[in-house]
């Protein structure tokens, strides 16, 4: 598989503040990556450095297999990591052809990236009678008037309505459907649950977790357990072959599993010891449980 970006050891100071930490990943073509976490986790600031806009403290990063130089590489990436600014006066035409004349791309591709971002009913508007979301999704289209190989986003749902953050979430799926590869940096759990393939946490520049979304939320899962002798019904689960480790909490008994176990098998083995249960579910662990899990457990270390 393709690698587009290659980062190792990326390390970032701002005198005294140390922003990225040692932070190393691949984006593989034709997925779609997240970079999650708080602000002030580092996610921007590693944006920045493979874009050359940020200089690196230590560390490197090679983009398309080190084939190509940085700033030739950056004639097939498409990025917005601040926020839309258009001459407001201008229509959404007259604005990407600009962007066009200035990159040596078409006119042609100015009403095929409208079509594409929805935008194509309101190319003759001006741009200041955008609102925020058509705004980004403007400065979508003009970021892919190159045909980029990845797309890179900054926090592209950040100030928009519940209408804005879906519509630009079903752009971002169609343009990974086509086939472009897209980065964005995310502090959304749900964003990133939504719609990337691969995750990279984040927090105070140190990277917790690379890997498939799939990956990081995949577990066995875990039974809320309640019997009217909560200690023999304890010390039963505790035994079990399948359970890594069990807790209280609001009177019942929590038991995480490290293999598969189907509830009426958790039922049977329970009814052999004689504990007769009046409460069972069977959940698996969330994404936003497993990060918290995950930064909780950092912390401590």
């Amino acid at each position: 598989m393709e690698t587009i970006l290659s980062i190792k050891n990326l390390d970032k100071k701002y005198g005294a503040v140390h922003a990225v930490r040692n932070v190393s990943f691949e984006i593989h073509k034709g997925n779609v990556y997240g970079i999650l976490g708080p602000n002030g986790s580092g996610k921007s600031t590693t944006l920045g450095i493979v874009l050359n806009v940020v200089n690196r403290t230590g560390g490197d990063y090679a983009w398309f297999d080190g084939k190509l130089e940085t700033h030739e590489a950056l004639k097939k990436v498409g990025a917005i990591i601040e926020r839309p600014n258009f001459y407001p006066y201008m229509t959404a035409v007259q604005n990407l052809e600009l962007v066009c004349k200035i990159k040596s791309i078409p006119f042609s591709k100015v009403e095929e990236k409208l079509s594409l971002v929805g935008l194509l009913e309101r190319k003759d508007s001006k741009f200041r009678t955008f609102s925020l979301g058509m705004k980004q999704r403007l400065a979508i289209a003009s970021a892919l008037l190159n045909d980029p190989e990845i797309l890179i986003l900054d926090e592209p749902t950040n100030g928009l309505d519940p209408q804005g953050i879906h519509q630009i979430r079903d752009i971002i799926r169609k343009i990974a459907s086509m086939g472009t590869t897209i980065l964005l940096a995310s502090h959304l759990l749900d964003e990133v649950e939504k719609v990337c393939s691969h995750v990279v946490v984040l927090r105070k520049g140190e990277m917790l977790y690379s890997g498939s979304v799939d990956g990081m939320s995949s577990n066995e899962g875990f039974f809320e357990l309640e019997a009217s002798d909560m200690q023999a019904l304890k010390s039963a689960v505790e035994t079990h072959e399948a359970v890594e480790k069990v807790k209280e909490e609001n009177g019942k008994i929590i038991a995480y599993l490290k293999s598969g176990l189907h509830p009426s098998e958790m039922n049977r083995y329970l009814f052999s010891k004689n504990i007769a249960i009046c409460h069972l579910v069977f959940r698996k662990t969330s994404l936003e449980e497993q990060f918290l899990e995950l930064t909780n457990t950092q912390s401590k270390a």
